[in-house]
């Protein structure tokens, strides 16, 4: 698929692999609506990306976990868009805690943002695709495949959107919709680590870390493969993780 001229989704698209993979689409000459849970941050970020690519972006806010709100963003971004080509589900929110320390609220948080946000986006999508075909790249983690201590709500969340992930890909392969995920390891981003949203270089990890643009990479190469081929998995890791 050529992304110029692409109707684009990308949800949790104000900030670090999201708002990476707005720039990119934007890049490519596609056409971009995003979403975000913040006011300040939707503006703020269609703001940045609209001063180099005007009439081309634009954005609102929605809670991926409600489907009121998943639907109502659907139809904003569709009249916008006038149609829709790609969608990426990046929303997610990352839990770490000890499971004897997870309340239910935290659990709930984890799974209804990472995999049923994943589950109500994809359903309106195959709506909008309808007979035209697409792509819906779900942005996943390594923590889908490998568990550890502390991450049981979302490991839970993240090896329920790869086992959703594969079970929509073979529903929807044949119709045209190429569905995909993409597991990366750490990435440089203040993704579960708030307190350094404005920290150093060193604080994000930049000099070891993947890269938000590297993310980015691999969805463009994704999307943009022949229709002949489906790309159904990529893992992602640091070349030269921290020892």
């Amino acid at each position: 698929m050529n992304l110029n001229n692409r109707s684009c989704i990308v949800t949790g698209g104000t900030r670090g692999i999201g708002r990476a993979i707005a720039k990119m689409f934007l890049a490519q000459g596609a056409r971009v609506v995003l979403c975000g849970r913040s006011e300040d941050a939707v503006q703020e970020a269609v703001a940045e990306l609209a001063s180099e690519n005007p009439g081309k972006v634009n954005g609102k806010v929605a809670d991926v976990r409600v489907q009121e709100q998943v639907t109502e963003f659907f139809r904003f971004a569709e009249a916008f868009l006038g149609g829709l080509d790609v969608l990426v589900n990046n929303a997610g929110v990352g839990v770490f805690r000890p499971i004897s320390e997870l309340s239910l609220e935290e659990w709930r948080l984890a799974v209804d943002t990472n995999l049923t946000g994943a589950f109500l986006c994809s359903r309106e999508a195959i709506r909008g695709m309808g007979g035209r075909g697409g792509s819906i790249v779900n942005i996943s983690s390594l923590a889908g495949a490998n568990a550890f201590a502390g991450g049981s709500a979302y490991n839970a969340s993240k090896f329920g959107l790869n086992g959703f992930s594969e079970a929509m890909m073979q529903d929807l392969r044949g119709v045209g919709i190429r569905v995909s995920y993409v597991m990366p390891g750490s990435v440089a981003t203040e993704f579960g680590h708030p307190g350094i949203a404005h920290g150093t270089a060193k604080d994000l990890g930049l000099d070891w870390r993947i890269w938000p643009e590297d993310v980015a990479e691999v969805v463009r190469t994704i999307v943009e493969m022949p229709e002949r081929t489906l790309v159904s998995r990529v893992e992602v890791r640091p070349s030269r993780p921290k020892k």
